[in-house]
């Protein structure tokens, strides 16, 4: 890959952009387990959830959105705490370019931070 990815923080600003990407996956493949595209601001309130307790990361190259992961709980219950799931998309032109592993990076880095394993 030539061009540089940066990871951050997302924000609920980031809603319309990290949507974009996630409407080709649920439009077009099976993996997220949803029939419809949500609307930007459930999508807004989804980002603004995760972040009461969970990273969730954009990955941008040249001030663009290519890509994004967060954590969320495993399970409801106390015992899992310290577990999370990992979820991750990005842009459809861009998987084999390093993109998601340099997010899966970011996000293991995260996860240590808050006491995830």
């Amino acid at each position: 890959m030539t061009e540089k990815v940066t990871i951050r923080q997302a924000t609920e600003e980031d809603a319309k952009e990290i949507l974009s990407i996630y409407e080709y996956y649920v439009k077009e493949t099976a993996i997220t387990f949803e029939y419809e595209v949500p609307t930007e601001k459930e999508f807004c309130g989804r980002i603004k959830k995760t972040l009461l307790r969970y990273p969730y990361l954009v990955a941008e190259m040249d001030g663009k959105i290519v890509g994004y992961s967060y954590l969320g709980p495993l399970k409801e219950r106390a015992a899992y705490d310290w577990s999370a799931e990992t979820t991750i998309y990005i842009e459809k032109n861009l998987h084999k370019k390093g993109v998601g592993r340099k997010l899966y990076e970011a996000l293991e880095e995260a996860a240590k931070e808050i006491g995830i394993k």
